[in-house]
């Protein structure tokens, strides 16, 4: 059974940081991409990143990282926003030869963790 827990989200004053998590397991992680997506209060689900690809709204502010030896996908959130504010997904892709190209289309994840609330305050 698959299952990825995101966790580290929190309150945080504008201009601050967090870092998130989302551990995976029942999985073989290096076949994986793990992305992140945010919700925000009455929005769509908008894709964040995936590796090296961010989207252009936290491009040079947020930062993904991976520690294989713990199936753990990090997000470091930095100068965060208060739109940044949001219900932060991770899910994972299956590693192909156009997974990293559609990062962007949630229909291209095969598995959704639960979630975990970031709430930026001014």
């Amino acid at each position: 059974q698959v299952q990825l827990q995101a966790s580290g989200g929190g309150l945080v004053q504008a201009g601050g940081s967090l870092r998130l998590s989302c551990a995976a397991s029942g999985l073989t992680f290096s076949r994986y991409h793990l992305g992140w997506f945010r919700q925000a209060p009455g929005k769509e689900r908008e894709f964040v990143a995936l590796s090296s690809k961010y989207s252009q709204s936290v491009k040079g502010r947020f930062t993904t990282s991976r520690d294989s030896a713990k199936n753990t996908e990090y997000l470091q959130m930095n100068s965060l926003k208060r739109e940044d504010t949001a219900v932060y997904y991770c899910a994972a892709a299956l590693r192909t030869s156009d997974s990293f190209a559609y990062a962007y289309n949630p229909e291209i994840y095969d598995y959704w963790g639960q979630g975990t609330l970031v709430t930026v305050s001014s």
